[in-house]
């Protein structure tokens, strides 16, 4: 929860803390983007030594609960055991409560942290300072909730080349009508100074902001063929 509201994708988030609470230690360019900030390394360590714990403790709960089976007590606590964590499991893929502690930890990140609200991946440099870039979509950017159409961002040298989406299908050549969403991970194709911008652009001067980066596309000579 925590990863993904410190702004990394879903599925980055997920795999990463996995990763960590199972000491598979997997080391891909995502872990890159965990271990360069003081905060998600903090939550990092943490689950590497919560997993270590959390193993030897399920597994001595178990064989102590049934190392005298035959007495009702110990039937209630392997009992309680389960329920507890049927219910961390029914909470863990709750959507509802995934989005709740997601909103409420991304604020409090925002408040006492400098931790950046967004996650931006180049997925391909093309020269000449053009990339193929992953932006994932917060709450409280300038492009959340409204549509491609209304951003304008081809005139600031922007393509959306797909809409990445957690709780649907993903948007393949999206049309101007098609909305983003918090949570969202867009495929662009532009400067990495616009995508830099747009990433760092939020609600309250977004449009400002917008018409800024528009007249430096302008002044660069327009859309790069």
């Amino acid at each position: 929860m925590v990863l993904a509201a410190s702004g990394m994708s879903g599925e980055s988030a997920r795999f990463q803390a996995r990763s960590a609470f199972t000491g598979s230690g997997f080391t891909t360019t995502e872990s890159e983007v965990v271990v360069s900030h003081p905060l998600r390394r903090r939550v990092v360590m943490l689950l590497m030594l919560v997993g270590n714990i959390g193993f030897v403790a399920a597994a001595s709960s178990l064989i102590l609960g049934f190392r005298d089976g035959a007495t009702g007590t110990s039937w209630m606590r392997v009992i309680e055991l389960a329920a507890g964590l049927i219910v961390l499991v029914f909470l863990s893929r709750s959507p509802r409560v995934s989005r709740w502690l997601t909103g409420l930890i991304g604020r409090a990140l925002h408040r006492w942290t400098d931790l950046a609200g967004r996650d931006s991946t180049v997925l391909a440099e093309l020269g000449g300072g053009y990339v193929v870039s992953e932006l994932a979509i917060a709450a409280d950017d300038w492009v959340t909730g409204r549509p491609l159409e209304e951003l304008g961002l081809p005139d600031e040298g922007l393509l959306v080349l797909r809409i990445n989406r957690k709780e649907s299908d993903d948007v393949a050549c999206p049309v101007p009508g098609t909305r983003l969403a918090c949570g969202d991970v867009v495929v662009l194709y532009g400067h990495t100074d616009a995508i830099t911008d747009l990433d760092h652009r939020g609600a309250a001067d977004g449009d400002d902001s917008h018409a800024r980066a528009v007249g430096r596309h302008a002044a660069r000579g327009g859309a790069r063929g």
